[in-house]
């Protein structure tokens, strides 16, 4: 797709805009505009719809501003979490594949499972931001007693990060980790579960209440008087320009109301599911090249190749 393309169907794409939320409210200000527009035009102006000027076009500017940008602020501190949730995990998975020892094929199989553990925690953080259960979705990933287990929790994140630890700690206590190792493996671990603390911070601290209110209150007495101040001068034309300018300002406040929760399922929210699925896949791939350590072993000369 080139990038004029690109352009004309970001222009006039529907999917993920907010002209369906504020379309009404738009329809509802014009219709105010034609009765102004009316009204002025058959009183013979007896109507002093000049005396009628009062608008904060200053405040409201300034609320708009501050309002959007602390939602971004809150969008952009969601994606920078889960962006240190993919980077720890790609981390923690690696660590782990290559640090522990394996004894037995049991060892290999704790292992694997243990890496598959930090791809649920993945899923269960976004279905735990989403109030969603996510034991369908973790049904390949763990075992049935495990999943029978984690129904029952309350806080299926920190259960799985639980499970992670335990099983360092086991391997620190067989010897198939050192000291050192143990501690490197924690390092990605505390990661994963300060990520789900910023993710809960920002679910859990909604804008107060009397900000919110505040500037919708603003937002209605703004696109109420509009029409009055430019009916004397514009005439019939003030419906649409009352129109463009309650899309305007309607607009920007109800993109704020989109992205001030970015952990849902809307066009304008992070796509966690595609960056749930690029840990799955990651993970998948570091337990294939570490399975057999084929890599290890195609990278390691034999005497063969040494010519001996």
């Amino acid at each position: 797709m080139t990038l004029q393309q690109n352009w004309v169907n970001l222009t006039f794409t529907w999917r993920g805009s907010v002209i369906p939320a504020v379309l009404p409210r738009i329809i509802l200000y014009s219709a105010i505009a034609l009765v102004v527009v009316l009204t002025h035009t058959y009183t013979a102006g007896s109507v002093p719809f000049g005396l009628v000027t009062f608008t904060p076009d200053v405040v409201l500017g300034l609320l708009l501003v501050f309002r959007t940008n602390t939602a971004y602020d809150r969008f952009w501190e969601g994606r920078k979490a889960w962006g240190t949730i993919v980077n720890a995990s790609r981390n923690l998975a690696r660590q782990i594949l290559v640090m522990v020892d394996e004894c037995t094929p049991r060892d290999r199989q704790e292992k694997e499972q243990a890496v598959r553990l930090i791809t649920a925690y993945a899923i269960a953080l976004k279905c735990h931001l989403r109030g969603e259960s996510p034991l369908a979705e973790l049904q390949d990933l763990l075992p049935p007693d495990r999943l029978h287990l984690l129904a029952g929790m309350a806080h299926r994140p920190v259960g799985l990060a639980f499970w992670i630890g335990d099983y360092l700690r086991w391997q620190y206590q067989q010897q198939h980790l050192n000291a050192y190792q143990f501690s490197t493996l924690e390092q990605p671990l505390s990661q994963l579960v300060d990520a789900l603390g910023v993710c809960e911070r920002i679910l859990r601290t909604p804008q107060p209440l009397a900000y919110s209110v505040h500037l919708r209150h603003i937002l209605i007495l703004y696109c109420f008087f509009f029409p009055f101040r430019l009916v004397a001068q514009l005439g019939w034309a003030t419906i649409p320009v009352t129109a463009i300018a309650a899309f305007v300002v309607l607009g920007i406040e109800e993109i704020a109301l989109e992205i001030e929760n970015p952990f849902g399922t809307d066009p304008n929210d992070l796509p966690l599911d595609q960056i749930c699925g690029v840990i799955r896949r990651d993970v998948e791939e570091l337990i294939s090249l570490d399975s057999g350590h084929g890599l290890t072993q195609m990278m390691v000369p034999t005497p063969e190749s040494l010519g001996s």
